[in-house]
């Protein structure tokens, strides 16, 4: 299961400021629930900072935790939103996983918090 502890934060440079941050991580993985093979995808993380912002060390291990466990990708979307809108306190945020193929489907999946502007919608 996901740590959230071992997340970590720092001081937004620029608090007084609107702007956006896009992390991507290529080599996520967790496990199907049904069958215990492997799901391949990437995260797509774009927020607009408050107070912090997340430390990318610590988002890597943090992602690296759901390497084997079993989560539909559903849920692994839904929880990474939820854990870094309650981290960070964001002005606004998207979470995004997109999903390698599987039986001729591929799926993306996405969970917001706050009113994302719509240039990142898609």
């Amino acid at each position: 299961m996901s740590d959230t502890k071992i997340l970590e934060c720092f001081e937004n440079p620029a608090p007084q400021r609107d702007y956006v941050i896009e992390h991507i991580a290529e080599e996520f993985t967790s496990l199907c629930p049904k069958t215990g093979h492997p799901d391949f995808g990437t995260v797509r993380l774009v927020y607009c900072p408050d107070r912090l912002c997340v430390e990318l060390k610590s988002l890597k291990l943090y992602y690296q935790a759901f390497r084997n466990e079993g989560i539909f990708y559903e849920a692994v979307t839904n929880r990474i939103r939820d854990d870094l809108a309650a981290l960070m306190q964001p002005r606004w945020l998207l979470a995004q996983t997109q999903w390698a193929g599987r039986g001729g489907i591929r799926s993306v999946i996405t969970a917001t918090s706050g009113e994302v502007p719509i240039k990142y919608l898609a």
